[in-house]
Formats: C-alpha cells, sequence, structure tokens
C-alpha cells in the first residue's frame, strides 16, 4: 500500500492514519472504501502496472528536454493508470474538469520551479509531467470505487475523486499537485529516505512547495494565506478544515465523527518514535512544517521570496540520511549566507520554538 520503505514508495497526500481512523467509521459506505485502500492497495497494482508499461513511457518521459510538457491520462474509474491519453501539451481545455486542473496544476508547478528556482522541471532536464485522473480502486465485492487519494509513484500522479462524503475530486487542490510533484523534485535531490526523520523532511518539504506553488499562483503573502494543506479536497464541516496545519499541527481536524482529530505534534517534546507511519513521516512533518510557517509569518511579505529561497537551497544541500538537526543548521546557515543576520535569527528562533537548539 502507500508509504512502503524502499527508495521508489509510493507517495499519497492522504496520510495512513487518516484511512486507519476511516475504517472505524460508523458509515458503512466510508468504512467500506477504507478497507479497500488497506486490504486491496490498489496502488500497489498501478505501480506494477506502470513498471510493465515503462519503455513506451520513457518517449514521453524524456521528451520535454526543451521545457514545460504535460501529459494526461483518464484511467476511467480503474486502477489502469495507462488507460487513454486525453491531453498532452498545447492541446487546448476540454470538459472534463478534472483533466483541466491536472494540466494546469502541473503546469502551475513546472512554473513556480522554473521561474523561482530556474530548475527545468522535476529532475532539472525537462522529465514530463504525467497525470492520470479518475483513479479508482478495486472493492471487496470485485468492483470499483472512485480512489480518495492522489499519489506520486516515482514517475507520475494518479488522483482520485473522492467518495463525496468525506473526500473531493483530488485534482482541485493546487497543493497538493504541488505536494505530490515534489516529491518527484526530492528524487532528483536529497532523495531523503522516507522513513523516520528523514522521511519526515520527505513529507515536510513537499508541503512546504505545495502550499508555495499555492501562495505563489493567488499571491498570497505569509500573513493572508491559509496555512492548511489540502483544504478544496476534504468536504466541509466545522470538524475539519485541511489534512494538515502548517501554522498548527494538531489542528486540520478536531472531534471529527469520521477522521477524529489530527495527530501532529509542534514541539520535539511530542516527536512520535513508534514504527507506524514508517516510524512516522506524515505525523512528524508537523514538527518543521511549523518552523516553516513561522519563519515565513515573522519575515512577512511572499513567504516564497525569502523562506522559500532558504528552503529549496537547504534541499539541495541535504542527504537522503539527514535529521531534523541538519534541516535546522542548513536552513540558519543559508539564512545567513544568502539574506542576513535579521533573516538567520529568525529561522534560529523557529527552530528554537520547537524545541530544537542548533
Amino acid at each position: 500500500m502507500c508509504n512502503q520503505p524502499h527508495r521508489h514508495s509510493i507517495h499519497c497526500i492522504v496520510p495512513p492514519y487518516m484511512t486507519d481512523q476511516l475504517v472505524r467509521s460508523s458509515n458503512p459506505e466510508i468504512r467500506d472504501r477504507a478497507l479497500a485502500t488497506l486490504k486491496i492497495s490498489a496502488a500497489f497494482r498501478a505501480e506494477r502496472k506502470f513498471a510493465q508499461s515503462f519503455p513506451s513511457l520513457m518517449v514521453y518521459a524524456l521528451s520535454a528536454e526543451q521545457g514545460k510538457n504535460r501529459l494526461i491520462y483518464d484511467a476511467r474509474q480503474t486502477d489502469n493508470l495507462m488507460n487513454t491519453i486525453v491531453r498532452k501539451e498545447g492541446e487546448p481545455a476540454g470538459e472534463d474538469v478534472a483533466v483541466n486542473e491536472a494540466y494546469d496544476y502541473s503546469g502551475d508547478t513546472y512554473d513556480f520551479f522554473e521561474k523561482l528556482f530556474q530548475r527545468n522541471s522535476l529532475d532539472d532536464k525537462g522529465m514530463t509531467l504525467i497525470s492520470t485522473v479518475h483513479v479508482a480502486e478495486s472493492d471487496y465485492r470485485g468492483g470499483y470505487v472512485s480512489m480518495s487519494n492522489a499519489f506520486w509513484n516515482g514517475e507520475l500522479m494518479a488522483y482520485g475523486d473522492g467518495d463525496g462524503i468525506i473526500f473531493n475530486r483530488f485534482t482541485q487542490s493546487l497543493d497538493v499537485v504541488g505536494h505530490e510533484l515534489t516529491h518527484g523534485v526530492q528524487s532528483f535531490t536529497s532523495n531523503l529516505n522516507y522513513y523516520g526523520q528523514p522521511g519526515a523532511l520527505n513529507e515536510h518539504f513537499s508541503d512546504v512547495f505545495g502550499i508555495l506553488i499555492r501562495q505563489w499562483k493567488k499571491q498570497e503573502s505569509a500573513a493572508t494565506a491559509n496555512w492548511t494543506i489540502g483544504s478544496e479536497v476534504l468536504v466541509p464541516a466545522e470538524t475539519r478544515r485541511g489534512i494538515r496545519d502548517m501554522l498548527n499541527p494538531g489542528k486540520a481536524y478536531v472531534d471529527d465523527p469520521d477522521l477524529g482529530t489530527d495527530p501532529q505534534p509542534g514541539h520535539m517534546n511530542n516527536l512520535y518514535t513508534g514504527p507506524y507511519d514508517n516510524n512516522g513521516v506524515h505525523i512528524n512533518s508537523g514538527i518543521p512544517n511549523r518552523v516553516f510557517a513561522l519563519v515565513a509569518t515573522e519575515l512577512g511579505g511572499n513567504a516564497w521570496e525569502v523562506a522559500g529561497r532558504i528552503w529549496y537551497d537547504t534541499l539541495l544541500q541535504l542527504t537522503s540520511s539527514s535529521q531534523f538537526k541538519d534541516c535546522a543548521r542548513l536552513t540558519i546557515q543559508n539564512a545567513g549566507s544568502l539574506f542576513g543576520e535579521a533573516e538567520q535569527k529568525v529561522v534560529q528562533n523557529a527552530w528554537k520554538t520547537v524545541g530544537l537548539t542548533v
């Protein structure tokens, strides 16, 4: 299933603790869909199907060295990620909203990294941005249900349409698209191991750039921006605001009848150290997430200009086994070398706020 600990893990936006909670839902439809995700693990089958189709896809993956190149597939409510090509780079928008969103938002992600950091796609060599929409997963009855998730499998993005009860269509959130595609950027840079603190940093950097892409596209300042991840993919309710809250970890959803309460800590005193969630990759990402949000809001202005530059350079310098302390040290150093003592102090104080002094 999602997030197995190996180099080519499937990275899902909905963490396992949310799915596990949904298995306990009193709503049988929600419960059945969660069980399908856990027991059938359509994502793994989709990854195997992708591997079988890899030679033909390499034509597209290697064709974009000149610049932006997008390719959209329609799974047609199956787990076949290579079902039908429905839109290629330069073709006009059609009537399918999910296709248009996947195309537009992957383009926004490309533009963000190219314009701000002069990066040519995920691999910096023009890698084609491949997306598959309308992905479904098998249920225990032998049929298919729309996938309530989105994932990056090392080569492409896959999006489900949600259940309409807890989750909406996953293509409608720019920060979700940006988050998942940033996993691709990481695989060609620091390649952070998907386990423990390196894995939490992996999730953290995807949250950082996912939310920065949204703020940049909408021209939201750090002070006025919404710091929740995936708010658009959750069906609105008073008890839930998003999948994660970067500024206030543990507050994305509280006492929700189906999701429970967000388990993310915001301080090293509450660091999760057990085996669940690949030793806490989604859980513990709340700690560095809070650091970034604190830095961005303290500095003010546009978060992508100063805080984003510091974090991007740090991503390039980390190694696959880097820990929180390594990220803290590098962000503090980069703040000073890129901008100055004032910015460096802000970053240093933010790490101290979460209990990490370097």
